[in-house]
């Protein structure tokens, strides 16, 4: 489960933050996620409690913004949704498709004490 990894990776940037910002509690973490980025959200919010337990981000609340999927269509020349890698254009159906967005994980905003 991958997303054990992440979560060590996002308090590693709270704990970080922290030090230069000069708080000592956050009380909700705000994550940007793709939906292309391979993150299964349940496995993330389980493992965000795990990991914080004990920590700065203990108790903390974890609001997940679900970024949709982005792709630039190469026959009909648009910007289109899409649901996962591969999928056929909703326009036309080309498969020639370029990601463009939706790959993302970020720490989009912070409520500290």
């Amino acid at each position: 489960m991958h997303e054990m990894s992440l979560c060590e990776s996002v308090l590693q940037a709270l704990e970080d933050h922290a030090k230069s910002r000069g708080f000592e509690k956050v009380k909700t973490v705000w994550l940007e996620i793709g939906g292309l980025s391979g993150v299964e959200l349940d496995a993330m919010r389980f493992s965000f409690d795990a990991v914080t337990r004990g920590t700065l981000a203990d108790h903390a609340r974890l609001e997940i913004i679900e970024v949709p999927g982005q792709a630039w269509c190469m026959q009909c020349c648009k910007t289109v949704s899409v649901e996962q890698r591969f999928d056929a254009c909703p326009d036309c159906g080309s498969y020639q498709l370029q990601v463009t967005g939706g790959e993302e994980m970020r720490i989009k905003e912070l409520e500290v004490t």
